[in-house]
């Protein structure tokens, strides 16, 4: 749960957000030209950066366009966690971004890569040369050529116009921010929730991803990338989708709003085989190791961190347990957590004014379906705390406020069927929520990206016992690594591992 901006949910829509709140971007999975890649505190020396544009003008030269798409760049990086800070790994995207945009007869474009602070796998464009990449995008990759299949996709999305075209269908988004402001009243401007609508709302349209699959092959083709690596990744994030799903392999889609993946697989492959048979191009794998050797991995401390069935936020410093058969699930907007088919949670903050009671709060209007009679404020904690119920045709709802150092959170509790055993999850958790202590925050580790050289006679069960004790650590290896359990290892060469910092 990120700290940067509180955030308002519009309840109608609790229960399929609640699943995966999952943006649906561009890919899921994903002289020398101006490249620009921000560091936070840091101002660039040079013409190659990490994600402050220079600019002051757009590709259509309205300057309310730059003004749109620098707001929307600093949102997206709010949403996401905030811009990852790896030198090294900045370096490397960077030198790879400019070979690309050479390729692409883009060199005198101006283009802003920014790496975010975010578990997530993913890479998506705006316009105005935006052009965004995850950690956990970054940690999937397997080698330069790979991280080049994203960055050529994104370019192309850009050069074919259809960030261009995908922003004004973002238009249509005005109605998120009306239930937001309107209905919730609360504001679209600071609320990650309505970010994340106005997002997927502009995903790329099917014709449009393959078409830029298409093009992202031939420019990373020409730049010198091994063009077979599109297909390589893309059959990683399916494997991860499945692996973070909990589902088994499958050909279905794993992002709606995409062409299915063996479609897409079949379909670089043919534009790759235009440059010749697997093998040709550079593939630097050593070199791409070493960029990413200590990246963080999973999610960062500074957003909260699972420890099992508890949530410990280090900086916002409060910490709270659900039962053991609930699955919590950490996101930039919320902290959910699913039960079965019937139960669920959410956690999440909103602003409130101090001078504005909790029970105020919670009858003014932005609960569907609340049952007046049943507000009641009271102290748990040392914690003041109010709680309603909410009803709607389908769903039973609890819902709890709480203002904790200032800052006002809710909890919303949904269920099909009003149980004791409901009831008791529910007061299980509120009961839990409290301070941190240090005893929670020794309890935080940090998971990092660690690179172990195989030796003669080595086993792929020998590297996963190197691995962090963390879940379905076996799987992970053999996703992380692109490999299948029954492949050999290549003696001397360096696998990816999850280590506890």
């Amino acid at each position: 749960m990120s700290k940067n901006r509180p955030i308002l949910l519009y309840y109608k829509f609790l229960l399929p957000l609640l699943a995966l709140f999952l943006l649906s971007a561009c890919v899921r999975l994903l002289g020398e030209p101006d490249i620009t890649i921000l560091r936070t505190g840091e101002t660039p020396k040079t013409n190659i950066s990490v994600g402050k544009n220079k600019n002051n003008v757009t590709e259509t030269g309205k300057p309310n366009d730059k003004i749109a798409e620098r707001k929307e760049h600093i949102n997206i990086i709010s949403t996401y966690g905030g811009v990852y800070n790896n030198r090294k790994a900045e370096i490397m995207v960077a030198n790879i971004a400019s070979k690309l945009l050479i390729a692409a007869g883009q060199s005198n474009k101006k283009f802003t890569v920014t790496i975010l602070d975010s578990p997530d796998i993913n890479a998506f464009a705006l316009p105005g040369g935006y052009i965004y990449v995850t950690r956990g995008l970054l940690a999937l990759a397997n080698d330069k050529s790979e991280l080049a299949a994203v960055l050529s996709h994104e370019i192309a999305h850009v050069i074919l116009k259809h960030a261009r075209a995908r922003s004004e269908r973002t238009r249509t988004s005005q109605i998120v921010d009306r239930v937001i402001d309107s209905i919730l009243g609360g504001n679209s401007e600071t609320d990650q929730s309505a970010a994340r609508s106005r997002l997927s709302l502009a995903a790329f349209n099917q014709a449009q991803e393959l078409s830029a699959d298409k093009e992202g092959v031939l420019i990373a083709g020409r730049a010198g990338y091994d063009p077979h690596a599109a297909a390589r990744l893309l059959n990683s994030m399916r494997r991860y989708a499945n692996l973070i799903s909990g589902k088994n392999e499958n050909p279905d889609d794993f992002l709606s709003t995409h062409p299915s993946t063996p479609d897409r697989i079949e379909k670089v492959l043919a534009s790759a085989r235009s440059f010749g048979a697997p093998g040709i191009g550079q593939t630097g794998r050593k070199e791409y190791l070493a960029a990413i050797n200590g990246l963080r991995f999973g999610d960062s401390p500074n957003q909260g961190v699972i420890i099992g069935q508890k949530f410990v936020h280090p900086v916002l410093k409060f910490t709270f347990n659900v039962p053991n058969n609930y699955k919590l699930q950490n996101s930039q907007a919320a902290i959910t957590a699913i039960a079965g088919d019937g139960e669920a949670m959410r956690f999440d903050s909103a602003k409130v004014p101090l001078s504005m009671s909790l029970g105020d709060y919670l009858r003014s209007g932005w609960i569907v379906g609340l049952e007046p009679e049943t507000v009641r404020e009271f102290e748990q904690n040392n914690i003041k705390m109010a709680q309603a119920r909410a009803k709607t045709p389908d769903w039973i709802f609890r819902v709890y406020v709480l203002r904790f150092d200032n800052e006002l959170y809710r909890f919303i509790f949904a269920t099909k069927e009003e149980t004791s055993q409901f009831e008791q999850a529910v007061t299980k958790i509120i009961k839990s929520f409290r301070r941190a202590n240090n005893n929670d925050y020794a309890q935080i580790r940090k998971n990092n990206i660690a690179l172990v050289r195989a030796k003669s006679g080595d086993k792929i069960e020998d590297l996963i016992k190197k691995m962090a004790p963390i879940e379905n650590k076996e799987n992970l290896f053999l996703v992380l690594n692109d490999l299948y359990q029954d492949d050999p290892l290549i003696i001397g060469q360096q696998y990816k591992i999850v280590k506890i910092k």
